[in-house]
């Protein structure tokens, strides 16, 4: 039987670039796929491995490239990629190179865009809710499935100590997190969907503007703005699912990623939830 034809790769290579300039920082976040076509069908007709370019190689390749090139749109940057396989790999014939963009928009904070603060672009669902009986109705609004980004001023330390290595205190990380708020109204306000407005930008600019020790103390401080800025609700509860964020390690090929490469990954996630209400 003849072999046809073959093409191998990586997909699914997930990529978050930081570049940093001054207080101003931009948040490009890729899924890239890239195949290969050349010289490999000894690899599936005479178990010849010798020409193959391990897929493994591919996503670090990916990764390489990223660092290098923290600023680029994703256009230039795939090209960028494809480049790379036809200058290092001489039996590479063909490369296709597929990048899906996460669309990160920055926040607006007191009019003005912040420096280092995100949210996903075209995410969140507002909803209302009611639960009544004979004697009383509730009534509650919120929001799911929120997503929203802080470059830097989150930090992780002093904990309890736990018999787990891997685990080590920071006071400056990235903090990605997916949340679902949700607040019950004590009374109607003059216009729910003016005061909803108010509660989400109250909450997101305490998350944008303050510094933080854990994903706690923010959902605690966003609960409390919340109830401060809206008198009508009787408590906000919050729930973040994190949106972990991995250093990319390219140490091994004399590159130091300096926090600025890192690897979005969805599960596992923690999942943090807290409810404040009046005294």
């Amino acid at each position: 039987m003849a072999l046809i034809g073959s093409t191998d790769g990586k997909g699914g290579v997930r990529v978050m670039r930081i570049k940093k300039g001054g207080l101003l920082r931009e948040m490009r976040e890729i899924e890239v796929t890239a195949m290969l076509i050349g010289g490999f069908d000894a690899a599936h007709t005479q178990q010849g491995n010798a020409p193959v370019v391990p897929t493994d190689t591919v996503e670090q390749v990916i990764n390489i490239v990223a660092q290098e090139n923290r600023g680029l749109d994703s256009e230039d940057f795939c090209q960028a990629v494809a480049a790379r396989f036809l200058e290092y790999y001489p039996q590479v014939e063909t490369v296709t190179v597929q990048g899906l963009d996460t669309e990160w928009t920055r926040m607006s904070i007191k009019g003005g865009p912040h420096p280092r603060s995100f949210v996903l672009d075209c995410n969140g669902q507002p909803f209302a809710g009611v639960f009544a009986t004979r004697a009383e109705t509730n009534v509650v609004s919120g929001i799911c499935g929120l997503t929203f980004a802080k470059s830097k001023e989150s930090g992780w330390d002093r904990y309890h100590e736990a018999d787990d290595p891997s685990i080590t205190e920071t006071g400056e990380r990235m903090c990605v997190s997916a949340m679902e708020a949700s607040w019950l109204w004590g009374g109607a306000p003059v216009d729910y969907s003016a005061a909803n407005t108010k509660i989400l930008a109250t909450m997101l600019e305490v998350f944008a503007t303050t510094c933080s020790d854990n994903v706690r103390d923010k959902l605690y401080r966003m609960g409390t703005a919340a109830l401060a800025a809206v008198p009508e609700i009787a408590e906000a509860s919050l729930t973040c699912s994190d949106r972990h964020q991995s250093p990319i390690d390219l140490r091994s090929f004399g590159l130091a990623s300096e926090g600025a490469m890192l690897l979005p990954t969805d599960e596992p996630h923690g999942h943090i939830e807290c409810t404040v209400g009046r005294d």
